[in-house]
């Protein structure tokens, strides 16, 4: 007897934003009727200048911080009405940061900075040094493991701080301006762990005001004034 293969149900859209505005005291409109949908595996620019709105974007998709109005809607779920413990397990098993000034507790070795990852899951400390030390080989400091941050270079500073955002692997990665404190050959491995976290399956979303690294990402969604003014990607752009 012929079987007829379950039906899939198409995978959720990794980030959702419909209508989003945010606004702060004042009347000064951050965002404004934002919607903006990340679907699972991309990797992507928000790009614009200071003052665009990039920084309140990582903050909303990172749920940071809460909209004034619209839809927010991460890894499938719904952020409005969510407490802030909620909040907390819902970044815990699926968003992962990194930072452009690293954050690491300076008198700590390598693998309890990316072990720190781990805090809110429940894993033990055995297994969460166990995980930090996996993270740490897979973005190729498995021979700076017991290294302070003073005694590493600031390329080496951020890719600890890629394996912290990572060690939970989560969904989503976000990573604010990851190569503005870097010389040029710093950055450029960093974009390449980044471009090789997306291959493996990560969604990687870059939030950058630098046009070069923007344009060598397959989507760009640029900024002005708290509001989309394009979206494009390679392909796009190619034909």
């Amino acid at each position: 007897m012929k079987t007829t293969p379950a039906t899939q149900v198409p995978e959720a859209p990794v980030v959702e934003l419909q209508d989003v505005t945010k606004t702060y005291p004042g009347g000064v409109h951050a965002l404004r009727s934002v919607d903006l949908v990340v679907e699972a595996g991309e990797l992507l620019a928000i790009v614009g200048p200071s003052g665009s709105g990039k920084s309140t974007m990582l903050n909303i998709i990172g749920t940071l911080d809460r909209p004034t109005s619209g839809t927010v809607r991460i890894a499938g779920h719904r952020v409005t009405g969510l407490s802030d413990s909620q909040l907390s397990a819902l970044r815990a098993r699926h968003v992962g940061f990194v930072f452009q000034h690293f954050h690491l507790a300076p008198g700590r070795d390598a693998v309890d900075n990316v072990a720190d990852g781990l805090l809110y899951t429940g894993a033990g400390r055995k297994e969460r040094r166990t995980r930090a030390r996996a993270a740490l080989e897979r973005v190729r400091l498995g021979h700076r493991l017991d290294h302070r941050p003073h005694e590493l270079s600031g390329g080496e500073k951020q890719r600890v701080a890629i394996a912290r955002a990572i060690v939970g692997e989560p969904r989503l990665l976000l990573a604010d301006e990851p190569t503005g404190a870097l010389d040029t050959a710093s950055g450029e491995i960093v974009m390449e762990l980044l471009h090789g976290l997306n291959a493996t399956g990560t969604t990687v979303c870059v939030i950058t005001h630098d046009n070069d690294i923007a344009d060598s990402l397959p989507r760009r969604v640029r900024f002005r004034d708290g509001a989309v003014v394009s979206g494009s990607r390679a392909r796009e752009v190619a034909g």
